[in-house]
């Protein structure tokens, strides 16, 4: 069969050749017949996979991203990201219809959120996730997410064909921090992880749900970017307890609590006022004389991770902080016009910090005494308060 030289093949011809496919390649490798074609499983599957729109919109940070609704009565389940900061969180649906949402919970091992969208009707499209089948390596996908932001109201979201190329355990990093969820992940040959992907669908050809698309992660061994999704069967037990209403994290922490917990003014950090339940974290001023002073961070720089974990609110770094000895070292991560830059920091020791009327005085044998410390100690040892900066530019 054959083409008119510059035309296109008409929608029946398009429909012979795959039907003819599937009579050479056999029933197994079809759509199902309830399903009738290829077609629409796909359109079954967009029906189910949301647009999100929030927080976000300046160089580096999309101010939208995808999520999977998992029940009839509106759960949708998406990536847990600074997407999800914000009061005027909504989700646009597959007809175009929009709502807000309130989040349920939150699992940071895997960085997933739960959200609830608030629409009365209750019979949404949505992907069991109780039956949702494992996948094989070779085996034919579809990564369906709003790409890019390209689809806008109602129309349907993006689709890209193709094969998990394997599956392997997640050794991936952002930035300089190491991704936290290291289970095994399907590694697919198709550009699916890019901005606005994140949350979206991984499903195979009669539209069951293999898994849900992940951040934009580097590979730790290559820094090559990954085209990725968790498998259902790796978070499908973490969603249950997020619907129940509780925090995945929500269990004791190991250990003893610290005897001398560290603080926020013990590395000069004043944050904005803590007004909502969840303020963005920006930093509002920076003391002087600081170690936060020392590592050049700075009033309206916003905290992103503290020791690799995502902070989503003014108490959420301050509870990561309180969690370390008033003596260990902090890596402090902070968004800086749409960079992200990294610094560790360690509370000077008790005396260590000289007044301000000390200075003027002592200026020339504090240089003094630098040098003579810098030659006796060890190379590479920093001195107590100081911390070390470098922008990560290779993050998207």
């Amino acid at each position: 069969m054959r083409q008119a030289s510059g035309g296109s093949m008409s929608a029946a011809t398009a429909a012979l050749v795959l039907i003819a496919l599937c009579a050479a390649a056999g029933p197994a490798a079809c759509p199902s017949a309830s399903a009738a074609s290829l077609h629409d499983a796909i359109r079954e599957a967009q029906r189910k996979v949301v647009k999100i729109y929030g927080a976000g919109g300046v160089r580096g940070l999309e101010a939208y991203q995808s999520g999977l609704l998992i029940s009839s009565e509106g759960h949708v389940l998406t990536v847990q990201s600074y997407v999800l900061d914000t009061e005027d969180l909504s989700v646009v649906l597959d007809d175009g219809r929009a709502g807000s949402v309130e989040l349920i919970g939150v699992d940071p091992v895997r960085e997933l959120a739960l959200l609830k969208l608030n629409v009365e009707d209750r019979s949404l499209p949505h992907f069991n996730l109780a039956a949702a089948p494992a996948a094989n390596v070779g085996d034919r996908v579809l990564a369906i997410s709003n790409l890019f932001g390209i689809a806008a109201g109602d129309e349907p979201v993006s689709v890209l064909q193709g094969v998990v190329s394997a599956i392997a355990p997640l050794e991936a990093r952002r930035g300089a921090f190491d991704a936290s969820f290291r289970g095994n992940v399907y590694i697919v040959d198709a550009a699916a992880n890019n901005p606005g992907a994140a949350g979206g669908a991984l499903v195979n050809w009669q539209g069951e749900l293999l898994g849900l698309l992940g951040k934009e992660l580097r590979s730790r061994a290559t820094g090559a970017w990954l085209h990725y999704a968790v498998p259902v069967d790796q978070f499908i037990g973490a969603v249950e307890t997020m619907r129940s209403g509780r925090s995945v994290d929500e269990r004791p922490i190991a250990g003893q609590a610290p005897a001398d917990p560290l603080a926020l003014a013990d590395l000069g950090v004043v944050l904005v006022p803590d007004l909502l339940p969840r303020t963005p974290p920006y930093i509002d001023s920076v003391l002087p004389n600081s170690p936060a002073a020392a590592a050049g961070l700075r009033p309206d720089d916003l905290v992103a991770f503290v020791d690799g974990a995502p902070m989503a609110s003014c108490a959420a770094v301050s509870a990561a902080v309180a969690r370390r000895e008033k003596f260990d070292a902090v890596r402090v991560s902070v968004l800086r016009e749409g960079r992200l830059v990294e610094t560790e920091l360690r509370a000077a020791a008790s005396g260590d910090s000289p007044s301000p009327a000390d200075e003027s005085s002592s200026d020339a044998a504090a240089a003094g005494d630098s040098a003579a410390a810098a030659s006796e100690s060890s190379p590479g040892a920093p001195p107590p308060g100081a911390a070390e900066e470098r922008s990560t530019e290779d993050d998207p």
